[in-house]
């Protein structure tokens, strides 16, 4: 006969991701002249529920590293982005979820995309993807049977009987002339 039990556990009840693009202009100490490279570091972020909504609060440093003085030196500006946004990630329709959780993970490391020099000033492209995900506890139900599944008998004896005829087979197989 099938009973029902409930049991509570942490299951996601909302998932997403989404792509984010910012674009900046920084005013280097010196006239750039060529652009040589630009990375993104130090990607730190967190996420917290405001209501519907989910808040994602992070920074990164970008480093874009350029020629000047007509390509004979060479300096890095580095620029710190700070960045609030807000996402909506559907749920699901379980009016049974307590205590949520956000959790945020990059999926894609913020990259510079794009890096010009425009009228003396650097401008650049940072792309980034996040998923998001809510965890909450939620109630499920299962089935279970009250009856015990039947035992096995265990015989030693043939147990026993079967790894005594394995060593006689190993035996049979060692060659005592081998090392002569």
């Amino acid at each position: 006969m099938a009973n029902t039990r409930e049991i509570v556990t942490k299951a996601v009840v909302g998932k997403g991701k989404k792509n984010f693009t910012t674009n900046k202009t920084v005013t280097p100490e010196f006239k750039p002249s060529t652009i040589l490279g630009c990375w993104v570091i130090n990607h730190n972020f967190k996420g917290v529920k405001n209501g519907n909504k989910i808040d994602i609060e992070g920074s990164y440093d970008v480093n874009i590293w350029y020629s000047c003085e007509g390509d004979t030196k060479t300096e890095v500006v580095r620029d710190t982005n700070k960045y609030k946004e807000e996402v909506n990630v559907p749920h699901t329709k379980d009016e049974d979820i307590t205590n949520e959780d956000v959790i945020i993970r990059s999926l894609k490391q913020p990259t510079c995309t794009r890096c010009d020099i425009v009228e003396g000033k650097i401008e650049y492209t940072v792309e980034k993807e996040l998923g998001i995900e809510i965890v909450g506890d939620v109630k499920v139900k299962i089935a279970y049977d009250d009856e015990e599944d039947p035992w096995d008998s265990l015989n030693d004896s043939k147990d026993e009987e079967e790894i005594k005829e394995v060593e006689k087979e190993i035996d049979d197989k060692v060659n005592e002339e081998y090392l002569k």
